[in-house]
């Protein structure tokens, strides 16, 4: 049996929140099955959302600030802040990354796109100068998967997706994950989440236990 090390980025800023149940049933169901967790809460760890000067040690341009070059240069030289070290070291370690969250105004909520902005830095995940993306993306070989809730009915998200495909419903499956070479795994998703009946949700718990099984 292949037992897998998994990182869940959890980002909702209550634990005893759907999203925060279904981050605890999934550190509980991965782990009775042999598998390592660990667990970002990036709302418990106050990470820092906006990318700028801060997150980079050593500067290669101190007149202009330019992200995108200041993160490829950090790379290089090992010159990240500590809280996006400390991130990076996590991915490097994860042979699987699952996204727990609840979508806000049809996208991130706004700390787990801070996340994104600062931790899968070019240089890093990918570097599109060298053409290290998609399939040639320094996160080629891992597995990421997104776990996420709705406040509106199913119908609201899919209305300009006719085939219900929920790999359409967030450009970050594309955009980021793909982009830097993980194998995105079908998304678990939670429509109308306040309006979740008790027999409904101990449906879905199963139909997500059922899937963490599997992978």
């Amino acid at each position: 049996m292949i037992f897998l090390n998994v990182l869940i980025v959890f980002a909702h800023p209550e634990p005893k929140s759907l999203n925060g149940a279904l981050k605890d049933f999934a550190v509980q169901t991965l782990e009775r099955k042999g598998n390592n967790v660990k667990v970002s809460d990036l709302n418990d760890m106050k990470f820092k959302a906006n990318l700028d000067r801060e997150d980079f040690l050593n500067q290669e341009n101190e007149e202009r600030f330019n992200p995108i070059m200041e993160q490829l240069h950090a790379a290089k030289t090992d010159s990240f802040a500590s809280d996006i070290k400390a991130e990076m070291e996590k991915i490097n370690w994860a042979d699987l990354v699952i996204f727990q969250f609840p979508i806000w105004y049809g996208s991130l909520p706004a700390i787990l796109k801070g996340w994104f902005e600062r931790v899968f830095a070019n240089g890093f995940s990918s570097d599109m100068f060298q053409g290290k993306i998609y399939e040639n993306g320094f996160m080629t070989g891992k597995k990421a998967m997104l776990s996420f809730t709705t406040g509106g009915p199913e119908e609201n998200y899919y209305r300009e997706i006719p085939d219900k495909d929920p790999n359409k419903l967030l450009p970050v499956e594309s955009e980021s994950l793909k982009f830097s070479g993980f194998e995105v795994i079908q998304p678990f998703v939670i429509f109308n989440a306040i309006m979740l009946s008790e027999e409904d949700a101990e449906k879905n718990f199963e139909e997500y236990k059922d899937l963490l099984e599997k992978i």
